[in-house]
C-alpha cells in the first residue's frame, strides 16, 4: 500500500475502533512520506516501462543484487523465477525506493530516475506493489477497503468525510467484479479466505490505477480454483498495465506465460538466464541451481 493509503486507512479504522470502544493501535508498515516534485509523468514513447542497468546492493559485504540489468516493456507480463536468496525482493526493493544500491540506475519510462524519489513518490508517479502477505484493513468491508484507495485526495479529513461520485461508484464495482469479490461487497475483510484477501490487496491496488504492478509471490496459499482465477485475472491486466510477477509455482508461471512470454531467471543477484518457460527449464545452469533434475 502506498503510504497516504496506510494513513487514510489507520484513521478509519480508529474511527471504527471508536465506534466499536476497542483501544488498540491500526498496525501496518512504516513509511516516509514527501511531496513529489511536479511534472513526474513517466514518458513510455519509447515502449520500455521500466530498466535497471548494473544495479548493485550489498548488505554487510554480501551483494543482494550484482550488476542487475533488466527491461521491462510496456504493457508487458514478466514473470521473474530463482532459488530463495537470488535477489528478487531485494530488486523489488530497489524499484519501490526502499532500497537504495550502491551502484547502477533504475528508471521508469524514459525520463524518471527512480533513485532520486522516495517510496512515497514513486507510489505516485504509478508503481503499485503487493508484498507475499495480503495486508488489507481486516474490520473493515470489501467496499470500504476499497473505496479508502481510491486514486484521489487521500488526506485523512477528505478520506473521512468525502462522499463518493457516481464515477468512483462505478470503479469500485468494476474493480470488485474483475476481483470476484461482487458478491462479497459489504462482508467483513477479516472473514474472506486467504485468496479472497490476496484479490482484494490486488484490487485495491488497481484502485489507484498503477502503470506498473510487482506481485511478490501472489498465489501462495491458495487453492487451485484460485491460483486459476488468479491467472485469469492478471492476463486481463496484461496490456493495461505493466505486471512483474515473482513466483514459484512453474504451474502458474505456464499459465501465466501461455509458452511464449519471457521469463527471467535470477540467481546470486543477477540475471541467469531469459527466454521462454520452456528454454529456461532446458537452461542447464537454470537445472542446476533452481529446477533440480
Amino acid at each position: 500500500m502506498t503510504p497516504e493509503l496506510q494513513e487514510a486507512g489507520a484513521a478509519a479504522l480508529a474511527r471504527w475502533r471508536e465506534k466499536q470502544a476497542v483501544d488498540g493501535s491500526s498496525g501496518g508498515r512504516s513509511a516516509s512520506f514527501g511531496r513529489l516534485v511536479q511534472g513526474h509523468e513517466p514518458d513510455f514513447a519509447h515502449g520500455v516501462a521500466l530498466y535497471l542497468d548494473d544495479i548493485t546492493v550489498s548488505f554487510d559485504g554480501f551483494k543482494a543484487l550484482n550488476a542487475l540489468s533488466l527491461a521491462v516493456n510496456v504493457g508487458e507480463l514478466r514473470c521473474i523465477i530463482g532459488p530463495n536468496g537470488a535477489g528478487k525482493t531485494t530488486m523489488m526493493d530497489v524499484i519501490t525506493g526502499k532500497t537504495r544500491p550502491d551502484l547502477g540506475t533504475a528508471s521508469f519510462g524514459a525520463n524518471i530516475d527512480l533513485l532520486r524519489l522516495r517510496e512515497n513518490d514513486i507510489a505516485q508517479i504509478g508503481i503499485g506493489r503487493k508484498f507475499q502477505k495480503p495486508t488489507v484493513y481486516e474490520q473493515l468491508s470489501v467496499f470500504e477497503n476499497l473505496e479508502l484507495a481510491l486514486a484521489a485526495d487521500r488526506r485523512v479529513r477528505a478520506s473521512l468525510f468525502s462522499r463518493l461520485t457516481g464515477t468512483q461508484l462505478d470503479r469500485i464495482g468494476e474493480v470488485m467484479t474483475l476481483i470476484h469479490l461482487a458478491p462479497e461487497a459489504q462482508r467483513t475483510a477479516g472473514l474472506l479466505s486467504h485468496g479472497q484477501k490476496q484479490w482484494l490487496e490486488i484490487g485495491m491496488l488497481l484502485m489507484q490505477d498503477p502503470k506498473l504492478l510487482l506481485l511478490d509471490e501472489p498465489v501462495a496459499g491458495m487453492t487451485d480454483e484460485e491460483t486459476e482465477r488468479t491467472a485469469e485475472l492478471f492476463l486481463s491486466l496484461e496490456g493495461q498495465h505493466s505486471l512483474v510477477v515473482v513466483e514459484h509455482d512453474m504451474k502458474f508461471v505456464d499459465q501465466l506465460t501461455e509458452g511464449w512470454k519471457k521469463v527471467t531467471v535470477l540467481h546470486e543477484g543477477r540475471v541467469l538466464a531469459e527466454g521462454t518457460l520452456a528454454e529456461v527449464q532446458a537452461n542447464e545452469q537454470v537445472v542446476e541451481v533452481y529446477l533440480g533434475r
